[in-house]
């Protein structure tokens, strides 16, 4: 039952990643490799400054704040310099490795005996890993109810415009690099706050600890939508965080088989190609019309 609920937490938190991903990768059409550097960053950013005496809700802010830089960084590269957006997203990445040892100090920094969002005196009295579910549950279900308040509002509608089409969206007079430069920022911020609430839920963090986020996140998106199916924008917010949940009980269950920890980079990347021609598979065989017919057959 430990491992259970230990394994939601961090699907909720992932969750967090994952819904930063999704306005790049699913709204706006285009991957964003700045990820795996703002991470790190975000986690950097808040480790530091709970070492140094910051309040933990400041801290977290403050990761959020860091990842909307970085996002703004490769924004203006995109946008601006007309560099590529996926060498624009590696460049922010490369340089942000240097700002990265620069705020830590060293590759890797401990909270041993820091307040975090985690050890408060309330969260404390619940059972083992329920702190983390409250917090991943409250962080996540705030982030969808903003989102979709932003996303419903005339600045979102040209947000999702801009990644419908763009060619559309500029002849109604829609500054599509702006809206390029918001999507990267708020997506960024989210997953700078995902690395800095994982930091402060693992008690550390590391340089390197943004390896393989993309394709945790992506398999989150396609888990959540290959589960769910057409869905409402809402819903498919709602559908990525359910997605990085099973995602992480997968990973659970591969554990249990007996495989490495060693193993969960090429087993992530398995989960994803097989989750990624899941709808390949659905349109040739038809198997969701199979499985709703066994349901409703009597």
């Amino acid at each position: 039952m430990s491992l259970i609920t230990s394994t939601i937490g961090q699907g909720l938190l992932w969750g967090i990643l994952a819904l930063g991903l999704f306005l790049t990768f699913r709204i706006l059409n285009f991957p964003d490799m700045t990820v795996e550097g703002t991470f790190p960053f975000g986690a950097a950013i808040c480790v530091s400054a709970l070492v140094h005496g910051t309040n933990p809700l400041l801290a977290t802010l403050l990761s959020f704040l860091g990842g909307m830089l970085t996002g703004l960084v490769t924004g203006l590269l995109y946008t601006k310099g007309k560099i590529p957006v996926l060498l624009a997203g590696i460049l922010t990445m490369t340089g942000v490795y240097s700002v990265n040892l620069r705020i830590l100090g060293k590759a890797n920094v401990g909270l041993l005996n820091k307040a975090t969002l985690l050890n408060g005196h309330f969260l404390q009295k619940m059972p083992p890993n329920f702190p983390t579910i409250v917090i991943g549950l409250l962080f996540a279900v705030l982030i969808i109810f903003l989102l979709a308040i932003f996303l419903n509002t005339d600045l979102g509608q040209s947000f999702i415009a801009t990644g419908d089409n763009e060619n559309m969206a500029r002849s109604l007079g829609i500054n599509t690099d702006n809206m390029k430069i918001l999507g990267l920022m708020l997506s960024n911020g989210l997953i700078g706050l995902a690395g800095g609430l994982l930091a402060q839920n693992g008690g550390y963090a590391d340089v390197n600890m943004g390896i393989g986020t993309m394709v945790i996140g992506l398999a989150a998106i396609i888990i959540g939508e290959v589960v769910y199916g057409d869905l409402s924008l809402t819903a498919r917010l709602i559908a990525v965080v359910i997605g990085s949940i099973i995602y992480r009980l997968i990973l659970l269950l591969v554990l249990q088989l007996g495989f490495s920890t060693n193993d969960f980079k090429l087993i992530s990347a398995i989960i994803l190609a097989i989750c990624m021609m899941l709808p390949l598979f659905e349109k040739k065989f038809h198997t969701r019309k199979l499985l709703k017919k066994g349901v409703t057959k009597p």
